[in-house]
């Protein structure tokens, strides 16, 4: 079938859905273009069917295409940013990493070593999972390509800086324990966002407060709102080379139910959007996400929240590749996140409720 693709600034972008419907062709991040279909990427999606290191419920490792599918209904053009992403830089999808399920060990150099090869060329990467192991490598290459420590974001249900299970040192409840211990993370620009739920005792927070980490609830977020959650961030991570990575169990069951460790309490997926949009102008080299099992994922939910969230992070990446006004256009509704906007609806005259004619 032939790709009638939309093309803007030079790059190739998604397939044109209103000549080739939307659930026709093979399924690309996006639609997007496969790697091997352009001569370069400033952007890489690439995913990664791994969910060896799990300890609950099984399946992640089907997550990455579970998220292509639910993203074909995605649109070239961003409202909440006043950007269209695809015509700001090149944005491909690499396909999967070929990694060993048999083998933590084995996996996680090679997911760290393809991370390596897909960025060499001055590519960001955009990682859907899998489980949250391969975090791990994931930041060793972030780290190595920054040439130093990076920050992180970590938006989960779960602390994940536990130290073993079982005796195993690698899972995906222990990836920024093993992080911090190996000196790739700027202990000063940690945070986990989102948390919540029982946890084994106390220590558990003790340790990870030691490690450096700041934690944001979900409690936090809805008694204190997107805003300001966005402002401890800001003023925590600055102008630092940040990595974000994002366990789709920081969702409410209601918003993401396909997943490994469900909990109950969690942040929605408008909060999620909202809270990654006032992050525009931020230095984000990387980003995965992880813990999509689409064997718990009636109707596409989580699939379709992954998708979006990708999209963001895309967006993110593909507005700083272009030298512009951070804030956007004045109806770019991210804007009122960084407080240089006061939202008001379309169409209407600002402070008065009455609508423009």
């Amino acid at each position: 079938m032939e790709e009638l693709r939309i093309e803007a600034n030079g790059n190739l972008g998604p397939i044109d859905s209103s000549r080739i419907p939307r659930y026709a062709g093979a399924a690309t991040y996006a639609r997007l273009p496969r790697l091997d279909q352009v001569a370069k990427a400033g952007i890489t999606v690439v995913g990664v069917p791994f969910d060896s290191g799990v300890s609950y419920r099984p399946g992640a490792r089907f997550g990455a295409n579970h998220v292509r599918e639910a993203s074909r209904l995605l649109r070239p053009y961003n409202p909440a940013w006043d950007v269209s992403p695809f015509e700001n830089v090149q944005v491909a999808d690499a396909g999967d990493m070929a990694v060993n399920p048999f083998n933590i060990n084995e996996a996680i150099e090679t997911i760290q070593q393809n991370a390596l090869d897909l960025t060499s060329a001055g590519s960001k990467l955009v990682t859907l999972g899998g489980d949250h192991t391969i975090a791990l490598p994931l930041l060793r290459a972030a780290a190595e390509r920054a040439g130093g420590p990076i920050a992180m974001l970590h938006f989960d249900a779960h602390l994940d800086t536990w130290d073993t299970y079982f005796g195993a040192e690698y899972t995906h409840g222990t990836p920024f324990r093993r992080a911090v211990e190996e000196g790739i993370l700027d202990t000063e620009a940690i945070s986990h966002i989102g948390t919540r739920g029982p946890l084994y005792g106390k220590k558990d927070l003790d340790d990870d407060h030691r490690f450096g980490f700041g934690i944001v609830t979900s409690a936090d977020v809805y008694y204190q709102g997107v805003l300001e959650t966005v402002a401890k961030v800001r003023d925590r991570i600055g102008n630092r080379p940040l990595y974000i990575s994002v366990d789709i169990d920081v969702l409410d069951p209601a918003h993401a139910p396909g997943t490994g460790t469900p909990e109950a309490g969690g942040i929605t997926s408008r909060e999620l959007l909202e809270i990654i949009r006032g992050f525009r102008g931020m230095n984000l080299v990387g980003a995965d996400i992880v813990e999509v099992a689409p064997a718990y994922d009636h109707a596409e939910i989580t699939g379709v929240a992954a998708s979006h969230v990708a999209y963001e992070l895309v967006t993110l990446m593909a507005d700083n590749a272009v030298e512009r006004d951070r804030f956007g256009a004045a109806n770019g509704y991210a804007a009122q996140a960084l407080g240089q906007e006061v939202r008001q609806p379309a169409g209407f005259a600002a402070g008065t409720g009455t609508k423009e004619y």
